[in-house]
């Protein structure tokens, strides 16, 4: 099956952003996302600097899945919850919107916001075309999105 978008993917990371390297430096370790009380922690994310730039690790050594997600200029997805996952989402362009709980951000590019299992939740753009970094922890199944709200009439 072939998806097609008028969104560009570029080949070069840097063609989309202008997003300073990381300047932090964190020994390696296992980051697995360890699960208290049945909440899951927020993962942390390793930077590290090497002498060619630096590079973010989001997990280690644990399931999860890891989508782009392109949002066509002025579009929104549903506003859904999921039972069984959690999602980290990492803005890659400037003009995404995250709606979170109710809670509406304009993040800069590199932002990132931990949405817990449960959680409302929507993805949308405030303009040009924009792509975010989802990460689900936790069991993942398309079928596990409950929509809420909808402007393409799934809800």
């Amino acid at each position: 099956m072939t998806v097609q978008t008028d969104v560009p993917v570029p080949t070069d990371s840097r063609a989309q952003t202008d997003a300073p390297a990381p300047t932090a430096a964190a020994p390696v370790r296992d980051r697995a996302v360890p699960v208290r009380d049945g909440a899951r922690e927020e993962p942390e994310v390793l930077t590290e600097r090497r002498p060619w730039g630096a590079f973010e690790q989001f997990t280690l050594n644990e399931p999860s899945t890891v989508k782009i997600i392109y949002v066509e200029p002025g579009q929104r997805l549903s506003l859904q919850r999921h039972r069984d996952r959690d999602e980290l989402w990492v803005a890659l362009d400037p003009g995404a919107v995250f709606e979170v709980a109710g809670r509406r951000t304009l993040p800069e590019v590199g932002e990132r916001v931990l949405i817990r299992a449960g959680q409302t939740h929507r993805l949308g753009s405030d303009g040009p075309a924009v792509r975010v970094m989802e990460i689900a922890f936790g069991h993942f199944d398309e079928d596990d999105i409950e929509r809420l709200e909808d402007s393409y009439g799934r809800a």
